[in-house]
C-alpha cells in the first residue's frame, strides 16, 4: 500500500466577547439563557432592520492579527456570502471576503491565510416531543461578533495541530478578547484534509481536493477525526478511487466520517460589498496604538519566565497556560524575596503539591511555604566538627582548591551539608569552610 502523508489547513472561529453582538444592540452573552430572548429586528433579519458595525469586535480582531504578525489592511470592507439554512434569517451572512482585516501571519513554522471578522448564525435544537422529531431555532447566537482564522496547509499530523490550537486560545485568553470555551462552542474548529505523496510535498504541489471537517468541538474529538477522515482517503486512493470535495462531519460512536454536502467554492456563495455598511479605513498611527495596548503574550511570557526564573519548560508551560495561575505565581515569588524562598521551590510546590489551590491570595501561600520547609539550623559547633572531618575525608578535593581550582567548595559545602543531614546554614557552612582551608 502506497504511503501517504496529511496535507491538512485549519478554519478556526472564536466568538469575541464584546457586550453586545456584531451588527445590533442586543447581548452577545447567550450560552444557556432561554431561547430567542435576546433578539430584535436586526438579528432575526427582519426586512428595513440596518445593521451597524460593533468597533470593539473589529479592534479585538486587530489584536488577534497582530499578536500573530499580520499585516493590518489599512482599507477594509465586510461583504455578503449568500447561503440557504434554517439558522441563517437574512439567507446571507455578513463576513468579509476579499479584503479582511488581517492578511498573513503565522506561529513557528504554521503560517496565517488571514483572519476576518463575521456575525455567527442561529442555532439548531433537535427535540423529540411526544414521539415526534422535530427541529427548532434559536436566534440568541444570531449576529454574535465571529472571528475566524484561516491557516494555509501547513500541518502533516494532529500533535501540531492540537499544538497550535492551545496557542490560538491562549492568545485569545491572554488577549482579553474571548474565553475561547469549546465546551460552551465559544471556539470552533473545522480541519480542510487532503493526501499526497512525499513527492508531491518536496514540490509544494497540493492535493486537486479538499475534505472539509465540520462541527469539531474538542482537541480529542479533532484528533479521533481526523484519523478517521486520513484512514478513509488512504484506503480510497489505495483503491484507485479519486476523492471528491465535500464537507464531511465525524460520527464518534462509529468512528467514521460521513458526507454532510458537496463542497462550495468562494463563486457559490455569490460574495458582494456589503451596501449597509461602510468600508474601514484605519491610519498607521491608529494600528501602533492598538499594537502598543498589546499585553504580555504566551510566548513572551514563556521566554521571561526561563530567564527570570530560570524554571524547567514543563513548569512553565503548566503556569504559562493559566493566565490568573501564572499571575498569581508572580505575584507568590515577590513575598517570597523577604523569606529567602527561591522560584524554583514555589513552583514545584504550586505544581507538584497545589498548595496554591487552598490559598486565594499568594500571601496566605508563602506562609504556609515557609512553615513547611521551615529548618531548625545546627549550631557553630556542631558544623565545624563537621567541616573538621570532611576537610581531612576529602584531602583530593582539598589539594584541588589549594591549586586554583574554587569550583570544589561547592562540592565540600554539599559534603559537609550530607553530614549534617541537610541542617546546616549554607552561608555559615561556606564561610567556615573557606577559613578552614585557608589555614
Amino acid at each position: 500500500m502506497k504511503k501517504y502523508i496529511p496535507v491538512i489547513g485549519l478554519e478556526v472561529h472564536i466568538e469575541l466577547s464584546t457586550k453586545s453582538k456584531m451588527f445590533c444592540g442586543c447581548s452577545s452573552d447567550h450560552f444557556g439563557k432561554p431561547a430567542n430572548t435576546q433578539v430584535c429586528p436586526v438579528c432575526l433579519g427582519l426586512p428595513g432592520a440596518l445593521p451597524y458595525a460593533n468597533r470593539e469586535a473589529i479592534i479585538s480582531t486587530i489584536k488577534f492579527g497582530l499578536a500573530f504578525g499580520s499585516k493590518i489592511n489599512s482599507f477594509s470592507k465586510f461583504d455578503r456570502k449568500h447561503y440557504f439554512y434554517p439558522d441563517l434569517p437574512k439567507s446571507y451572512q455578513i463576513s468579509q471576503y476579499d479584503l479582511p482585516l488581517c492578511v498573513g501571519g503565522g506561529f513557528e513554522d504554521k503560517r496565517l491565510t488571514r483572519v476576518h471578522l463575521e456575525e455567527d448564525t442561529g442555532k439548531l435544537v433537535h427535540e423529540t416531543i411526544d414521539g415526534e422529531k422535530s427541529s427548532l431555532i434559536d436566534f440568541n447566537r444570531s449576529s454574535v461578533p465571529l472571528m475566524e482564522m484561516v491557516t494555509e496547509p501547513d500541518f502533516h499530523d494532529t500533535d501540531s495541530i492540537v499544538r497550535f490550537l492551545k496557542e490560538v486560545q491562549m492568545v485569545a485568553r491572554y488577549l482579553g478578547i474571548s474565553n475561547a470555551d469549546m465546551e460552551k462552542g465559544s471556539m470552533r474548529l473545522e480541519a480542510n484534509i487532503s493526501l499526497s505523496d512525499s513527492e508531491g510535498i518536496e514540490k509544494g504541489i497540493l492535493p486537486n481536493y479538499k475534505v472539509e471537517l465540520k462541527n469539531i468541538n474538542s482537541f480529542k474529538f479533532l484528533e479521533k477525526a481526523i484519523n478517521a477522515e486520513i484512514k478513509r482517503q488512504e484506503e480510497l486512493l489505495n483503491e484507485g478511487v479519486s476523492i471528491d470535495p465535500e464537507t464531511r462531519g465525524y460520527d464518534e460512536v462509529k468512528q467514521v466520517t460521513y458526507l454532510q454536502r458537496s463542497k462550495e467554492d468562494a463563486k457559490d456563495y455569490r460574495y458582494f460589498p456589503e451596501p449597509d455598511l461602510p468600508p474601514m479605513r484605519f491610519t498607521d498611527e491608529e494600528i501602533e496604538k492598538i499594537r502598543k495596548s498589546l499585553p504580555e503574550l504566551p510566548a513572551e511570557r514563556r521566554g521571561r519566565f526561563l530567564k527570570q526564573y530560570s524554571l524547567p519548560p514543563d513548569y512553565i508551560e503548566i503556569l504559562v497556560t493559566d493566565t490568573v495561575r501564572a499571575d498569581y505565581y508572580e505575584k507568590a515569588v515577590e513575598h517570597g524575596i523577604s523569606f529567602n524562598l527561591s522560584a524554583k521551590t514555589i513552583a514545584d510546590l504550586m505544581i507538584n503539591k497545589k498548595l496554591d489551590t487552598g490559598f486565594p491570595e499568594p500571601g496566605g501561600l508563602i506562609k504556609k511555604i515557609v512553615e513547611l520547609t521551615q529548618v531548625e539550623y545546627v549550631g557553630i559547633e556542631e558544623t565545624g566538627n563537621a567541616i573538621i572531618e570532611v576537610v581531612g575525608e576529602q584531602k583530593k578535593a582539598v589539594e584541588d582548591y589549594k591549586n586554583g581550582k574554587g569550583e570544589v567548595v561547592g562540592f565540600l559545602i554539599g559534603m559537609v551539608q550530607k553530614k549534617l543531614k541537610g541542617k546546616g546554614d549554607v552561608n555559615l557552612v561556606k564561610e567556615s569552610l573557606i577559613k578552614e582551608l585557608q589555614k
